[in-house]
């Protein structure tokens, strides 16, 4: 029996259909709301506890030894507090929780939302604010995703209206993470449902809104970085872009593989030694490392914001550059062995904007006469490196963008995703997320 349609030859859609869908459209906004006012409260707490740690850490400076080893110890006790809310209490808030979504929306049901909600929200807290380098999108998505299943579980909603309320507020809980509705939405339909049927995107658009307009109130309007008005790059310069690309794609296979090779290194310690242990010594070692660089550790939006002001970055760049690249690069896949709550993407967009920026810098030198502004190849360089990691081009670009207000620079970005995302490809790298859930069940890759 086929369906009535119009005049046009489209299928109408019936009475009641038109009504369950209206009553989904409502219902994400709502999800949104509700995950926007939960990720804000987290983004706020987050940064109370960043704030103490900065303050405890500048009072224990006054004790010496003592002090270091008090600060190093409470590192420690923090990231395994964290690592046995997880591994005790909701096993499925571990890591970013990205890959947990997505299993759930190929119909792998598992975990308590209510009490993954805790477990990222109190383990994240004191995850990130022990200074581990992970990103509070993790939490935010995971968070926002269990709260919209279980508003979609109390309304009685279908299993594939509650799936599509789910996607919806894990990319509520990202747009208010990073202050960027679009990329939330976008994050939802390119990496997520990967499908644009019209509850999907009605339920992701509905869920942004909802939550943005809650986030914007209580957290405030402005882009997460300031950023000059940058110019409109010339053509001429497409091809400069294409190659910062091209070696930021490269960058992201390697730090892709450091991340399954650390989540390697500790699934074989796991099965010796109890996870909170090797929690707490990366945390004590996170701890040593905040001690005599505290600017290091953490999410690291100081050292993005310092990329994307740049004069005073790039006449430093130089040996103390490259180490601090690599002392970051080496954290962010160590953190996330903790197996705590904590995303990727602020990491990466440090990483992104550090390379974008040295590229930059370095062509200054060798053409002087260019005019090349280094700062635009920072920002190019965070959506350019979130491709080659995440395999999400247009949530890097749009992210990118919301971030730091660059509209101008959308032509340039097109040319650097456009390398990025072909680097992996030719290498046969996976996606983070892919090789993530790769990692986690082995059988369920599939050969392409």
């Amino acid at each position: 029996m086929t369906m009535p349609s119009d005049v046009t030859g489209a299928p109408r859609v019936s009475w009641s259909a038109s009504r369950r869908l209206v009553a989904l459209a409502a219902l994400s906004v709502c999800a949104g709301a509700a995950a926007g006012i939960l990720a804000a409260a987290f983004r706020l707490a987050l940064g109370r506890a960043e704030r103490l740690r900065d303050s405890l850490l500048s009072q224990l400076h006054a004790h010496g030894v003592g002090g270091a080893l008090l600060f190093v110890v409470l590192c420690a006790a923090a990231t395994a507090v964290a690592a046995l809310l997880v591994h005790r209490f909701a096993p499925q808030a571990s890591g970013s929780g990205i890959p947990h979504v997505e299993a759930q929306l190929r119909g792998s049901w598992s975990g308590n939302p209510l009490r993954i909600i805790l477990a990222k929200f109190f383990g994240g807290l004191l995850a990130i604010g022990a200074g581990l380098a992970l990103g509070r999108e993790g939490p935010t998505v995971q968070m926002g995703a269990s709260l919209s299943l279980l508003l979609g579980r109390m309304t009685h909603r279908t299993e594939e209206e509650c799936k599509s309320l789910l996607a919806a507020g894990a990319g509520a809980g990202l747009a208010t993470a990073f202050n960027a509705p679009i990329a939330g939405a976008v994050f939802v339909l390119e990496e997520l449902a990967r499908r644009f049927d019209v509850p999907i995107i009605i339920t992701a658009l509905g869920a942004s809104a909802g939550a943005i307009s809650i986030a914007r109130y209580v957290l405030g309007e402005a882009p997460d970085f300031a950023v000059a008005p940058l110019p409109y790059p010339g053509f001429l310069a497409l091809p400069v872009y294409l190659a910062v690309g091209l070696a930021l794609g490269l960058v992201g296979v390697i730090y892709n593989r450091a991340i399954v090779g650390t989540l390697r290194v500790s699934d074989q310690l796991a099965r010796r030694y109890p996870p909170e242990l090797i929690a707490a010594a990366i945390g004590a070692a996170v701890g040593v490392l905040g001690w005599f660089a505290p600017r290091l550790v953490g999410p690291g939006d100081a050292i993005t914001q310092q990329m994307l002001e740049g004069t005073q970055a790039v006449t430093d760049i130089g040996l103390v550059f490259a180490l601090v690249f690599a002392v970051r690069f080496a954290l962010g896949p160590i953190s996330y062995a903790a197996r705590t709550p904590g995303g990727l993407f602020a990491p990466i967009l440090v990483l992104g904007s550090q390379g974008g920026l040295l590229f930059g810098a370095l062509c200054d030198r060798a053409f002087p006469q260019a005019g090349v502004d280094p700062v635009t190849f920072a920002v190019v360089g965070m959506a350019a490196l979130f491709t080659a990691v995440v395999g999400a081009p247009l949530t890097g670009i749009i992210l990118a963008i919301e971030l730091t207000g660059s509209f101008r620079l959308l032509l340039p970005m097109l040319a650097a995703c456009f390398g990025a995302m072909l680097v992996p490809t030719l290498l046969n790298e996976a996606p983070i997320y892919e090789s993530l859930r790769w990692s986690a069940n082995p059988s369920s890759r599939k050969e392409v």
